[in-house]
This record gives structure tokens, C-alpha cells and sequence, in this order.
């Protein structure tokens, strides 16, 4: 599996002729976790060079610090391969909506297509489209037949190295799921796309904006619980036999909501969007109120944290580069939080309706980069936190 880098702060105090304190262990004699300093920003947000676009923009997906890759509702997929200094077109598809992304290396990758009904002009019934050449070439995914699937809103890739008969092998598994005001569909692949399945779904799940999976067991549903916002409760529903069976471990009390977007930056501790229309609907008991989810115990128990009283903001994408330090997309401005959730203040600079956050490691892991998609393309730039 990519293996996440999760990072907290260290602080090391040293005094003059006090002797050297060998490190603790742990109760089987293995030294402890390497403790690495927190990443923080070291200047503002850096608007890409990308080409203008109307409206909200869905996804992006970087496969390298070098190699990545956009799409939008113009069913157009552009591609970088100098770390988003300059971006090429390698898609224009009438017809379709690009809202998701996702791919295995610079070759291999998904475009998922949130299909006809949704927004003018989308008229394209395909779910899912494949690239084997880097996205010079896009070919329908014939999934498993299933009534009412329509659309895409996730992709979800997960790599993990593996031994069977001691040969060590490579297991890439694929989650896509959607879509926004349904129908609710999920499909799955463990051998990198070569073959599918259609996941039996809830009937509390009636519309999928966010797949996530840990490992091939314990994966994440961000959802609603009906296909019309007006009554719609946000959901989350956990698995832990690879999507056999699911559980909600939340649902918001509210109407009007759903789950937007996840991410997890440990596997103990992740973080959700919850979307609310009350006040685009006019509804009478509209709430000012915006909340982000989070849970601290691998996701069997989820709490609501205030992001901000404001009835204009609508939220989006999540990203958190260790437990504490971390960004919400959002309209008309985004968030940042350096205290786990518990404060939040605006994040100046964020792409306007940033819809999806992706943290992408340097090769050498001595930092990162904050890439973000809405209005426009921007990124933020990440180093080691200064020692103390």
C-alpha cells in the first residue's frame, strides 16, 4: 500500500553535561516510530498555470511530485510532468463530466464521469473510462451490469505490496463510487482494473460523494441518506470485511446535508466535509452552522467540530498532512486548522470551491506539497517546521 507519512511535532530538550538518555523501546524490543518534525507552510498559495474555466472544477490526482493530472466538466484532462509548471491537454470529450480522477502510476489511470441528469450538457452514460499510456488514450471500463448505477463522484487507489507462496507481489485495488443526488453505486477491482464488482450497498446509503480505504478490509463511505438534499441526512458507513457488509458510524441530525469529501492522514484519525443546502433551499429551519467530522478511533465513533457560523459558506474538500495541521475547500473561502479541528481560520490564497485536496511527498520525504482544484489549480508548499 502507498504508505502515508504521518507526522506529528517533536520537541527535544537538551541540557549541558547531562548524559545522553538512551531511547525507549517498545515491550517486544523494537525501537519506537521515527519521529519527524511537523510539515508547515512556507509561503502562500501559488496559482498553476491552468486554463480558465467556468465554474467549480473537480479533481486532480498526482501520481509523482513531478506527474499529475486534472479533469473538469468540459470533459477535458490535462496532464503535467514538471510538478505543474506547465499543463497539456490529453482529453477533450464532449458531453462528459470529468468529477473524478485516479491512477496506479504515470500509465495506468481511472476518469470517472458523473453522468447524464446531473448538470446541462452532460450526456455521456459511461461511468468509467481507462488510460494505459499516460492519457493519451481513454477507453470505457465495462463494469458489472447494475440497475440504477448513473455516475461517478470517487475514485478511491490503494497499492500494498503482498507475499503469496513467498513471491512478493504487488496488489492494486479500486474502489468508484457515486453519485451525487444519486443513485448510489459502488464498485470494486483488487487486480488494478482488469476486472470488477458491483458492492451491495445499505439501503441508508442513496447517494456516494467519497470513497476510502485503510486496507482491503476497513474502508469509508461518505454519503447522504436520500437522493433529494431537502431530505437528506449526512452519512458514514464503515466496512471492515472489504465492503461486504457496512455499519453507519454516523449520521448528522440535520436535514439538508450530506458528506462531501474524506481524508484520513492516520489510520486512527480522519476528517469529513459535511455539505449543507438549508439556505440555498430556503428552508425554514435553514442553520447557519458548518461542521467538519472527525473521528479519533479508526472511525467507530465520529464528532462534529464547528468550522464556522456563516450561512454563504458551502464546504468541500479535506485534506490534513498529519493529525493536526490541515485545509477545508470551501465558498466562499477556505480553512485552515493547526489544533487538530478545534479552531479554524481562513485560509487566504485556497482556490475558490476547492473541491479536492491531494498531499503529495517529496521523493526524499523532506516535504510536501498542498495541491487543490475549484475555480482554478493552486498549490501550497510545505517544509520541516523549524527545531525548537
Amino acid at each position: 500500500m502507498t504508505r502515508s507519512r504521518f507526522l506529528c511535532i517533536a520537541a527535544v530538550a537538551v541540557s549541558c553535561g547531562t548524559p545522553a538518555v538512551a531511547p525507549k523501546t517498545h515491550r517486544d524490543g523494537s525501537p519506537p516510530p521515527k519521529v519527524e518534525p511537523a510539515l508547515v507552510p512556507t509561503g502562500d498559495w501559488q496559482k498553476a498555470p491552468t486554463e480558465a474555466y467556468r465554474g467549480k472544477q473537480d479533481d486532480l490526482y498526482f501520481v509523482s511530485p513531478t506527474v499529475g493530472f486534472y479533469g473538469n466538466g468540459a470533459g477535458k484532462i490535462f496532464r503535467t510532468d514538471d510538478a505543474g509548471a506547465t499543463w497539456q491537454q490529453v482529453l477533450e470529450q464532449k458531453g462528459t463530466f470529468v468529477r473524478a480522477l485516479g491512477f496506479l502510476d504515470e500509465q495506468r489511470g481511472f476518469a470517472g464521469n458523473i453522468g447524464p441528469d446531473s448538470f446541462p450538457g452532460v450526456t455521456d452514460e459511461t461511468l468509467l473510462y481507462r488510460t494505459t499510456d499516460g492519457g493519451r488514450t481513454w477507453a470505457p471500463v465495462a463494469l458489472p451490469p447494475g440497475d440504477g448505477a448513473r455516475g461517478v463522484c470517487a475514485i478511491d487507489i490503494l497499492t500494498l505490496d503482498t507475499v503469496d507462496s513467498g513471491q512478493r507481489l504487488r496488489k492494486e485495488i479500486v474502489h468508484v463510487g457515486g453519485r451525487v443526488n444519486g443513485p448510489a453505486s459502488l464498485f470494486a477491482s483488487d487486480d488494478g482494473g482488469a476486472t470488477w464488482r458491483r458492492l451491495a450497498l445499505p439501503p441508508s446509503v442513496a447517494m456516494i460523494l467519497d470513497v476510502k480505504f485503510l486496507d482491503p478490509s476497513i474502508g469509508f463511505l461518505f454519503a447522504g441518506t436520500d437522493p433529494d438534499s431537502a431530505r437528506s441526512h449526512g452519512l458514514i458507513a464503515k466496512t471492515s470485511d472489504g465492503g461486504r457488509t457496512w455499519r453507519t458510524v454516523y449520521q448528522s441530525a440535520r436535514p439538508h446535508e450530506l458528506m462531501w469529501k474524506g481524508h484520513c492522514p492516520t489510520r486512527r484519525t480522519c476528517y469529513a466535509t459535511l455539505q449543507n443546502y438549508s439556505v440555498q433551499a430556503e428552508a425554514p429551519d435553514a442553520t447557519p452552522k458548518r461542521f467538519v467530522v472527525k473521528t479519533e478511533d479508526g472511525g467507530d465513533t465520529w464528532r462534529e467540530l464547528p468550522l464556522v457560523e456563516d450561512p454563504k459558506v458551502q464546504e468541500f474538500g479535506v485534506a490534513f498532512v498529519d493529525e493536526r495541521r490541515g485545509w477545508v475547500g470551501a465558498a466562499p473561502t477556505g480553512f485552515a486548522t493547526a489544533d487538530g479541528g478545534a479552531t479554524w481560520t481562513p485560509a487566504a490564497g485556497m482556490p475558490l470551491a476547492a473541491n479536492k485536496l491531494r498531499i503529495v511527498h517529496d521523493r526524499d520525504g523532506a516535504g510536501a506539497t498542498v495541491w487543490a482544484i475549484g475555480v482554478d489549480v493552486r498549490s501550497l508548499r510545505l517544509a520541516p517546521a523549524p527545531a525548537l
